[in-house]
């Protein structure tokens, strides 16, 4: 099944364009930040292991919280489809 046919909502191409463009802004803002902080490369290589790890897990849990979300949607759809034909069923003027 593609998500195309259960996701009734599709986002505009400026949207996706804000929301790449901001995701790069802010990741190379802080990229950059970590570069010119007046410390060693350690504590360097520390943040910018620290931020690759944030982008990470929150695309991991965004991720997951999405798939959560369309799961449970597709589990109503069925359980709606089954109620539909349990009352067609056993429909008094049938």
């Amino acid at each position: 099944m593609s998500s195309s046919s259960y996701n009734n909502q599709s986002h505009s191409s400026a949207w996706v364009f804000q929301v790449w463009a901001s995701f790069i802004l802010s990741i190379s803002a802080t990229a950059i930040g970590i570069l010119y902080l007046p410390v060693d490369a350690w504590t360097k290589s520390f943040m910018g292991m620290g931020l690759a790890f944030s982008v990470g897990s929150t695309i991991s849990l965004s991720k997951t919280t999405r798939d959560m979300h369309e799961s449970k949607s597709i589990i109503a759809k069925v359980e709606e489809a089954r109620v539909e034909k349990i009352l067609s069923d056993h429909h008094p003027l049938k």
